[in-house]
């Protein structure tokens, strides 16, 4: 059993994608043009964000974030050390400081009290991250935020529609991040990334620090960077965004089988199941469990042909990009104690009743073992 098929997810919209691919292949305009402005206009409405600006990644994105707001060498952004490494990696890729603060261990998601022990005079953004696709606790980050004068960039790559009280991620801040790589809910056949926005300074920043700070050809008016939505992969994605909510539907269908087999198993005191707090839409980019002797089940999983992923198993503040830092062992013990103990389960939207009980009966098997 893969942790993710693509293949399945494709077979059933593959005349689609090959229609899409074949419009661009016509037309050779394969960076930025009409495709890329069709799913700009797209994921607005999705987000309802007066602007969505496509780039080249989903760290692009971020970077792209940074360098709107004018963030760099000297100032701080407070992020989570529990997230993938685009996420304070390009907070020091425009040499600002990120400064870690610890995670609440319910949701994973950023703490913000720590957030508000963290600020200092040099504390110009907090990038929170909706961690496995559950919004981070916005209205706590967004009060403590506009109490300081202090940017909120959302990193929303693991969570396209996602809603915290009915609004969409990537909408809740003053710029919004997501992720277009092909494990996403929402994925390309490559790299692709996108900002979103409701300021139309900062859009129209964003739409020239991607092409390398350039209105008018070879005329410069910022030093950006080269960072285009590529023409195919807007049009695969165009493709996949009209399915976007039957997937996330059949990943929140699987998650709630998931809970129904894990009572029925008598596995609620082993395994600690990803929570989902009352006003918050999670959509489940990973099912994220909670289980001692993580890597012991993970090893007896695969050698029953059982996929499964961790994510992550060395907090950012340990790893050795960010040993200058000078963070210890126990700085963020939230952190610490997670990666020692998340594990994915395959939680695609095609996964059958009869995998997932297969998964689960596994787990049972190795928890009476």
């Amino acid at each position: 059993m893969p942790f993710l098929d693509l293949k399945v997810q494709y077979a059933a919209i593959r005349q689609e994608v090959l229609d899409a691919v074949t419009r661009v292949l016509e037309s050779q305009h394969f960076v930025l043009g009409p495709e890329v402005e069709a799913l700009e206009e797209e994921m607005s409405a999705l987000t309802g964000c007066g602007h969505a600006i496509g780039c080249a990644s989903g760290s692009d994105a971020l970077v792209l974030a940074l360098l709107a707001l004018e963030i760099g060498r000297g100032d701080e952004v407070i992020t989570t050390p529990f997230t993938f490494v685009a996420t304070a990696g390009s907070i020091a890729r425009v040499g600002a400081k990120p400064v870690f603060v610890d995670i609440n261990p319910e949701t994973f998601n950023i703490s913000p009290r720590a957030i508000e022990k963290a600020i200092t005079s040099r504390t110009k953004a907090i990038m929170p991250v909706h961690l496995f696709g559950l919004p981070a606790e916005m209205n706590e980050i967004s009060e403590i935020a506009a109490t300081r004068r202090i940017a909120v960039i959302e990193d929303a790559a693991q969570a396209i529609g996602a809603r915290y009280e009915g609004r969409a991620v990537g909408s809740l801040g003053m710029l919004g991040c997501f992720s277009f790589f092909p494990s996403k809910n929402l994925g390309a056949a490559g790299d692709g990334g996108l900002v979103t926005t409701n300021n139309a300074v900062l859009a129209e920043r964003l739409r020239l620090l991607r092409v390398h700070g350039a209105r008018e050809k070879y005329e410069y008016e910022l030093l950006g960077i080269n960072s285009r939505l590529d023409a195919l992969q807007a049009a695969i994605l165009r493709v996949k965004l009209r399915h976007l909510d039957q997937w996330v539907a059949g990943r929140r269908r699987n998650a709630e089988r998931y809970g129904e087999l894990f009572h029925e198993f008598r596995l609620e005191s082993a395994v600690k199941l990803p929570v989902a707090p009352p006003g918050l839409t999670h959509v489940y980019n990973q099912f994220t469990v909670r289980v001692r002797e993580r890597n012991a089940l993970r090893e007896n999983l695969q050698s029953r042909g059982i996929s499964t992923e961790t994510y992550y198993p060395k907090p950012l503040h340990q790893q050795e990009a960010f040993a200058y830092l000078g963070h210890k062992r126990g700085s963020f013990p939230e952190s610490e104690a997670a990666s020692l103990e998340v594990l994915s389960l395959p939680i695609y939207p095609e996964l059958t009743e009869e995998q997932q009980r297969a998964v689960v009966a596994a787990i049972a098997d190795f928890d009476t073992e």
